[in-house]
Parts: C-alpha cells; sequence; structure tokens
C-alpha cells in the first residue's frame, strides 16, 4: 500500500468527485482512478459507490478513511520531527478554535508562532467543541482550543486552560436586571434565549444546567457568533446564559451570577492527539502558550 494511494482516498473521499479531487491534488483523472483500483485491489473490496454525479464511500471506505488519515498525518509529523532535530520547524500548524475561548489570546499566540516560526504555515479554522475533538483525534488537525465535551480517550487527550462559572446576561431594562438577585433556571423558565448552535462548548453547559434542573427553556435566536448574540441581547430580545467573561465585550449589559454552576462549570482546553503523535508545531505552539510568550 503506497502512501499516494492513501493520499489519493482521501481526497476523493473528501470532495466526493474523482474530477475535483485530481484537480486539487494535480493529478489526472485517470491516472487518480487508477490509484483508487489498484487500492481497492489490494484491500479486495470497493471503497466507493460510483454514481454520474458523484461518490459515496461504502462501508469498508468509511472504515479505512480514519485510519488513513491518521498514517497520513503521522507521516507528516515524522517529516516535521525530523525538520526540527535539523533545527528548522517546518510544514504546516491545523489549529482549530471555538470563538473567543477563555485563556488563550488566538491571535496573539499566532503572531508570537509566526515570528519565531516564519517557515511553518499557519492554518486556522473555527468550529463547535464537538467537531474540533473529532478533527483532531482524526489527525486532520494538530491541536484545538475548546470546552471539554469529553474525557481523554486513546487518541485524544487535553490540557486543561482554566474555569469559570456561568453567567446570565441580559438588557439592563429587563424584568431581571432591577433584581440583581442571584438566579436560579427555575427564575429563567418563561424567558426567550440567544444563545450558539448545539455543538458550541457554552450551549453545551446551559443545556446540561437547565437539564439537571428540570428546566425546559425556549431558544428563540440561535447564532454562531459572540457579537451576534451580544447585539441581540443589546437590543432586548432575549438573554443568555454565557461564561463570564464574554460580559467583558459588552458594558451596556447586565450580568447577573447563576446559582449551583460552580466556579469551573466552564472549562476551557487544548485538545491535542497522545504525545507521540503531538506535531512539532503544536508541541512549540504549546510551549509558547505554558511560558506565556504568545
Amino acid at each position: 500500500m503506497e502512501l499516494r494511494h492513501l493520499q489519493h482516498f482521501v481526497a476523493v473521499a473528501e470532495d466526493q468527485h474523482f474530477t475535483r479531487a485530481a484537480e486539487r491534488l494535480l493529478v489526472s483523472q485517470s491516472g487518480l482512478s487508477a490509484s483508487i483500483r489498484s487500492l481497492e485491489r489490494e484491500l479486495q473490496t470497493p471503497l466507493f459507490v460510483r454514481t454520474t454525479r458523484r461518490v459515496t464511500l461504502t462501508e469498508a471506505g468509511r472504515a479505512l478513511l480514519g485510519e488513513a488519515r491518521r498514517i497520513l498525518a503521522q507521516v507528516r509529523s515524522a517529516h516535521e520531527a525530523v525538520a526540527a532535530v535539523q533545527g528548522v520547524l517546518r510544514g504546516t500548524l491545523s489549529l482549530g478554535t471555538e470563538q473567543c475561548v477563555a485563556g488563550v489570546y488566538v491571535a496573539g499566540l499566532l503572531a508570537a508562532f509566526r515570528r519565531r516560526h516564519p517557515d511553518v504555515e499557519i492554518r486556522l479554522r473555527q468550529a463547535g467543541s464537538g467537531e474540533l475533538a473529532e478533527e483532531v483525534a482524526a489527525g486532520r488537525l494538530d491541536l484545538a482550543f475548546a470546552y471539554r465535551t469529553q474525557a481523554d480517550t486513546d487518541q485524544l487527550r487535553s490540557v486543561s486552560l482554566g474555569g469559570e462559572p456561568m453567567t446570565v446576561l441580559c438588557h439592563p431594562g429587563h424584568r431581571l436586571a432591577a433584581g440583581g438577585a442571584v438566579l436560579t433556571p427555575q427564575d429563567l423558565a418563561e424567558e426567550v434565549f440567544v444563545d450558539f448552535h448545539p455543538d458550541w462548548g457554552p450551549r453545551r453547559v446551559t443545556d446540561a444546567v437547565f437539564a439537571a434542573a428540570g428546566v425546559r427553556r425556549t431558544v428563540a435566536l440561535e447564532v454562531n457568533d459572540v457579537h451576534g448574540l451580544l447585539d441581540l441581547i443589546d437590543e432586548d430580545l432575549g438573554i443568555a446564559v454565557v461564561p463570564r467573561h464574554f460580559r467583558r465585550k459588552r458594558d451596556s449589559l447586565t450580568s447577573l451570577p447563576l446559582k449551583d454552576t460552580g466556579e469551573t462549570a466552564y472549562e476551557t482546553i487544548a485538545l491535542l492527539p497522545p504525545v507521540q503523535a503531538t506535531s512539532p508545531a503544536a508541541r512549540a505552539l504549546m510551549g509558547l502558550l505554558e511560558t506565556g510568550s504568545g
């Protein structure tokens, strides 16, 4: 089994199209098709269901995809490790993050990393914590800054960046603002909520808090960015339960404590693959974070 066969297989699986994958890989479509057929012959099973419009993975193809991605990530890490021993950090740093993660200033950290390692290409994407965990475990991301959604596994480890309680944000003219009391989920049962998509860390925490209290809530306004959420609250269209540091982003809003969520209800972490599979670039970035150099 050749590495190029696995590279070709992953590209077709991601694009779900031979022509697009061939264009991305800068190879001929006939050569790409031959590469996939060779891999299928070796494995003695079809990897794709081919139609005139698209290709989809068979069950065997789905089983191979995760392993192929991990193998390619490990090969890339091996190349980068050799370069690091030679004194030059090269390759790619693929980083994922949720928005406004407490405990790390992502832009400043990446700027510091680029100053020290100009030969490393930086790639950044934002997503929810669940998706980021899957991307790191599959080897598609070197590391990610996210909210803790699961315990460590054989394919995923975490480094805590800190914890904080959740707080209620509302318009200063809202009825809750006048009371100034510590609130419970029961106090908020009839409120209209602004919140993030279900895969986001803050949404997961809030859903868990209300589920534990046996309180149903109405999320009428769902957004995928922090400032959009704050704008809606600023117009008194709803309230939100968010990590405490969010209150510093909009002075015009009223912040009220939420009872029994704990001082570390919202824990932010760095997600990484196992130590032996962690790329030199990811180790260098974590070194900057841990020393405060970013």
